[in-house]
Order: structure tokens, then C-alpha cells, then sequence
């Protein structure tokens, strides 16, 4: 079976062919030694891009995400962030199992905002019944809530509740470069109000492997020993670094165009029988829709075989733009959409 559209996740991008250029020219060391003169130059890139002292280039999200806990939190301590976020429902509660860090969830509104009075209440008090609170974690764009941006206001809100208890505050990033391109921001005002933060180079900016890690040298000194006792310590990883120089340089500003493509497929899939969408509710390159109880996974094989590929579930389905997809990809995707909707969406016939 052909598949001409794939909307699982924008982690399914192919390096361009100035990243794929860039890697096999690219200048190699060993990066365990420090000395691998391209990840060099990407982990300094991006922390100035971030406004922060130092990077570390990571195999993943998720590695950032845990590598960054567990740096700013000891066995026994607890971190609070959002009941929707990423590193709570989709991390495999690692920084529980390999930190022993307590998590502690927050109600998220629709925007992906955790109110200020929810994390005061959230902390602590010195007591030897509970956990000490020590890191508060922030994600933007927030996945779960359809990719919202969350404005600069907004993280400062969140950071200030955090810091007036002497929180540290971690940002999950991993979209954050589709979050300003959103709202026509430099990166740097969303970073401005945490101390840490990760970004992945291998979902809108299309590098094939990556992630980002910055914060202050001190705290990159201790996130990279706990790469290494997650055995993630690589020797000539510029290779794939290479790419990621090539994404920030290129591939930022063209995100707009899977936004556009997003919020015409929005628009379209709204007008589908059985679908529940507000096109109005899409900023970035993440759609996520409502379908009948039961019928997601029906629906995801039934596009597989007009030729998109999209992920099941129960009712609440999503589909993500990314490099590699165009308008016309979308128009195709738009008219599977009909065809299997018109049939899901259809009355059961009464004897």
C-alpha cells in the first residue's frame, strides 16, 4: 500500500538536502572529549539563540527532559507541573523510575497554562510527611492542547508563581521554535523567564535524530554527567549535530507554511460529519480532533488505505503538519477524510 501522506507526528520528516550536505561534509571529533568541533558549534548556537550560557547536544525530547530533572532534582524531591504535559503522560514516568523524583500534576487549562494559584498550592511546606518542591516544568507549544502557543505573559505568570518559592523552572521546548514563529516572537522572550530548556531539532526543524538542552554552564556541566550514566555519551555525533546547525539556520522560518497547511486542514476536517474541531483553536502544526466514542482506530486504518497515515485511538484523534507536506497534500487529505467520515458518520441502517 502507497502512502502518500504521513501525519502521525512531525518527528517522520527527512533531513533536507542541505542537511543531508551538511552531514557528510561535516568536521568530526569525539564529543565524550569535548572535541567534536560541530557539536560544539550547535550546542553554542543554540544557547545563544536562547539567551543561555551553554547547550547539550541529546539523542531526544525526552532525554532532555529527564536529563534536565534530574539535574535539578534529588531522589525523594518533587517537581510540579501540568496533568496534560508530556513529561507526565508520555515519558514512561522516567524521571520517577530512574530519579526517584516525585510528580506532581497540575490542572492545565485549554491553552496549555498551569494558574499561577494552583502551583502556590502546589508547593510544599517544610515537612517531613511530604517531598521538598524543587522544579516547576512548563511546556510550549503544549501538545495535548492542539500545539497552543503560550505567550511570553504567560510563562513569565507561570515562572514568577514558581520562583516566589525559590523553584528552579524547567521548559519542555520541544515545539518552541513553532510557539514564536507563531506569534512573530524572537525565541529568546519565551526562554527569558526559565533557567532551563529543551527544544528538539527532529520534529518541525526535520533533523533525523536530536535534541537541545541549554541553561547555565554550571547546570550543563551536571546535565551532562547524567547523559552519561544514561549511556548516551557519543563519540562522533556531529554527524548528525551538522543537521541541526543547517535547521536553525534554514528551516525556522519556513514552519509558517505548516501552520498555514494546519489550519487548512482545520478548516476542512470542521466541515466533516462526526468531527468536533474549532479551526479557531489551531496556532501551530498540531490538529487534534473529536470523532465518535470508539471509532479512532476504525477511522485511522480506513484513511491508511486511501493513503494517509495518521494515529488511532479512542475519540480524540490528531494529525501534524510538517516539512514534506504541501497544500495538495492536504486537499488529498481532506478528501480520504470525506470519504471515510461519510461512511463512519453514517446512520446504521433499522430493519
Amino acid at each position: 500500500m502507497e502512502i502518500r501522506v504521513d501525519m502521525r507526528s512531525d518527528t517522520v520528516t527527512k533531513p533536507s538536502p542541505e542537511m543531508r550536505k551538511a552531514m557528510y561534509e561535516a568536521e568530526l571529533g569525539d564529543d565524550v572529549y569535548g572535541d567534536d568541533p560541530t557539536v560544539n558549534r550547535l550546542q553554542e548556537k543554540a544557547a545563544e539563540m536562547l539567551g543561555k550560557e551553554a547547550g547539550l547536544f541529546v539523542v531526544s525530547g525526552t532525554q532532555g527532559n529527564l536529563v534536565s530533572v534530574l539535574s535539578q532534582a534529588q531522589r525523594g524531591d518533587e517537581i510540579i507541573l501540568g496533568d496534560q504535559c508530556h513529561i507526565f503522560n508520555s515519558e514512561a514516568g522516567g524521571v520517577s523510575v530512574l530519579g526517584g523524583v516525585v510528580m506532581y500534576p497540575m490542572k492545565t487549562d485549554r491553552h496549555g497554562v498551569i494558574a499561577p494559584d494552583l502551583i502556590h498550592a502546589a508547593v510544599k511546606p517544610r515537612d517531613y510527611h511530604k517531598p521538598p518542591t524543587k522544579l516547576l516544568c512548563i511546556e510550549n507549544t503544549h501538545n495535548n492542547t492542539s500545539g497552543k502557543a503560550i505567550s511570553p505573559a504567560d510563562m513569565q505568570m507561570m515562572a514568577d508563581a514558581g520562583r516566589a518559592h525559590g523553584l528552579r523552572v524547567h521548559l519542555d521546548g520541544a515545539r518552541l521554535f513553532n510557539s514564536a514563529v507563531s506569534q512573530g516572537i524572537d525565541v529568546k522572550e519565551l526562554t527569558a523567564p526559565v533557567d532551563t530548556a529543551t527544544f528538539c531539532l527532529s520534529k518541525g526543524l526535520s533533523c533525523p535524530i536530536g535534541s537541545v538542552l541549554v541553561g547555565d554552564a554550571d547546570f550543563i556541566e551536571e546535565a551532562g554527567r547524567w547523559r552519561k550514566i544514561l549511556g548516551a555519551g557519543m563519540r562522533q555525533v556531529g554527524v548528525v549535530a551538522a543537521a541541526g546547525i543547517v535547521a536553525l539556520d534554514l528551516m525556522i522560518d519556513r514552519m509558517e507554511e505548516d501552520h498555514v497547511n494546519a489550519r487548512k486542514l482545520a478548516e476542512g476536517l470542521a466541515e466533516l460529519p462526526g468531527i468536533a474541531l474549532d479551526p479557531a483553536e489551531i496556532q501551530t502544526n498540531i490538529v487534534r480532533f473529536g470523532v465518535p466514542d470508539g471509532s479512532g482506530d476504525r477511522i485511522a486504518a480506513m484513511l491508511l488505505e486511501q493513503g494517509v497515515y495518521m494515529n488511532g485511538g479512542y475519540s480524540d484523534l490528531r494529525m501534524v503538519t510538517h516539512y514534506g507536506i504541501d497544500s495538495e497534500d492536504i486537499d488529498f487529505t481532506l478528501l480520504a477524510m470525506r470519504n471515510v467520515m461519510s461512511e463512519v458518520a453514517s446512520p446504521v441502517p433499522t430493519a
